[in-house]
């Protein structure tokens, strides 16, 4: 009986030492539970902020985009009607020719004209291709915001 006694003593001991072990175990897991819970929520949180602010400066994109667009659609009105005056210009100059009254005056109004023109065509010239690089930053961003869409569809999946 004593032995009997003394062998289930050892054998509860042991049992006991394997419980705590066990239960350590169970604690340390549950622990790195909560952190990696803790460190999701953290990721996703930044990862929203960083949609966020995507969001924000393709909206600004956007703005300066549209701008942009009216900016080079009124440079081009500009430009046309520029072309429309150097053409009258260009009639009367040869007017002004033909009756030899006036040509000196003539040839630097029509100077003057192609002068201005040329200046608005280079600053319309400009402008459009702002715009253009303008909007491959918009669809730069917009593939940017497409993969981050399927970044967070590929997580969700996983868990």
């Amino acid at each position: 009986l004593k032995e009997e006694n003394a062998t289930l003593r050892s054998k509860i001991s042991k049992l006991q030492v394997l419980s705590e072990t066990q239960a350590d175990k169970m604690k340390k897991l549950e622990k790195k539970l909560e952190e990696n819970k803790i460190k999701e929520e953290k990721e996703a949180q930044d990862l929203e902020a960083m949609v966020q602010h995507v969001e924000q400066n393709l909206q600004l994109m956007t703005k300066r985009a549209v701008k942009a667009e009216n900016s080079a659609a009124k440079l081009r009105q500009e430009n046309a009607l520029l072309q429309v005056q150097l053409r009258n210009y260009q009639a009367e100059n040869e007017a002004l020719q033909l009756g030899q009254a006036g040509l000196a005056a003539a040839k630097q109004n029509a100077e003057l004209a192609l002068q201005h023109l040329l200046r608005v065509t280079t600053t319309s010239q400009t402008s459009i291709r702002q715009l253009l690089s303008g909007a491959e930053s918009l669809q730069l961003v917009a593939d940017l915001l497409k993969s981050i869409d399927r970044i967070s569809e590929v997580s969700e999946d996983g868990q």
